[in-house]
């Protein structure tokens, strides 16, 4: 008798079609359609707000990778998950991987909520991170125009700050800049 082989989760997600985005949290295979425009918007902008200063040193310190969406293996090819964007301070990951996963625990997450990601976004993303060692992470709500940032303090996160609509920031770890909200939605 013959047994059939069984894709492992991660042959599962590699296996997605296109226009799905897949994750392994926790043990169980999650996708996602393509981001909606006003989270494509606010990832896109962020990532232009932040990249420049702190990716290419264009009036700002330098010193940091920032990508949006890299599959991040916290445990090879069974905990994979993908951020709307994430960053490596340079001293800690000195370069890019040649291939597609990135094995080093970033040092800033950010999450660009919408309806149909937000619960997975704060209830089982977030732990995850945590449990990880992410340092900081940052939750945007584009319909709400808001910006949710939290630094991990003994394993927990803790709340440095609520902002909303056109608020000026900063707030670590890019409190160098001062992040006008205003871009992300506009």
């Amino acid at each position: 008798m013959q047994h059939a082989y069984k894709q492992t989760l991660y042959e599962q997600l590699e296996a997605l079609p296109e226009g799905l985005t897949g994750e392994i949290l926790n043990g169980q295979l999650h996708t996602q359609p393509r981001p909606a425009g006003p989270h494509a918007l606010a990832e896109s902008n962020l990532q232009i707000e932040i990249g420049g200063p702190f990716g290419k040193g264009r009036g700002g310190p330098g010193g940091w990778w920032i990508l949006v969406e890299p599959e991040i293996h916290f445990v090879t090819d069974r905990e994979v998950v993908v951020p709307d964007l994430a960053g490596w301070r340079r001293e800690r990951m000195p370069h890019i991987p040649q291939g597609h996963r990135f094995e080093v625990v970033p040092d800033w997450v950010c999450e660009i909520l919408s309806p149909s990601t937000a619960s997975k976004d704060r209830e089982i993303k977030m732990p995850i991170y945590a449990h990880y060692g992410v340092s900081y992470a940052w939750l945007i709500d584009p319909m709400r125009r808001s910006l949710e940032a939290y630094g991990l303090e003994d394993g927990d996160w803790r709340l440095l700050l609520e902002a909303s609509g056109n608020d000026a920031i900063a707030v670590a770890p890019f409190d160098a800049l001062k992040l006008e909200l205003s871009n992300l939605w506009s």
